[in-house]
């Protein structure tokens, strides 16, 4: 864990300090949204509400966290059991939107077309093979941070990875993209 992570998820858990936690909130809401926005399909409005429960719920359970992995592990923990508490309540299926909101997402900013490309082929995927997925190549997690947040043992991630690549990889290439 950052030593600024130590500091703020500290004073946040000891001393109840708002500003800290406010201070990782900024650190990560970026991150975490675009987490969402690439689970949900694109869709922005779902994707800041989830966010917010996400930071609500972390907030909530501060006293907790213990530094057996980092925050960000556990914060995405959080993110992704709110995201599947929110799809077994909803039962949405995964649908790439027409147009991504790309407010608020940290990295470069990709053409909208060729983003919603990638959100048509993410909808290929398996819901399990999507998130992994998402966590390796995108939030750039580990194996075994990945196997933390999902609860997943290690070798069905790294089958989720493969199987996974294999079917954008044949996606984005029937819609015109080069390997």
């Amino acid at each position: 864990m950052k030593k600024t992570d130590s500091v703020h998820v500290l004073r946040a858990a000891v001393l109840g300090d708002r500003e800290a936690f406010g201070k990782l909130v900024v650190q990560y809401q970026s991150r975490i949204r675009r987490l969402f926005l690439h689970l949900t399909g694109g869709d922005g409005e779902l994707s800041r509400d989830l966010a917010q429960d996400t930071f609500i719920k972390a907030w909530m359970r501060i006293g907790s966290f213990r530094a057996a992995a980092g925050f960000s592990t556990w914060l995405y923990r959080i993110a992704y059991n709110t995201f599947h508490d929110h799809n077994r309540v909803n039962r949405l299926p995964f649908v790439a939107m027409d147009s991504v909101d790309s407010e608020n997402v940290a990295g470069p900013a990709a053409p909208d077309d060729r983003m919603m490309d990638f959100h048509r082929a993410l909808a290929v995927l398996s819901d399990s093979e999507r998130t992994v997925i998402l966590l390796f190549y995108i939030e750039d997690k580990t194996v075994g941070d990945i196997s933390k947040i999902t609860d997943m043992p290690p070798g069905t991630i790294k089958s989720h990875l493969s199987r996974g690549k294999k079917k954008l990889s044949s996606r984005l290439r029937d819609s015109g993209y080069e390997s």
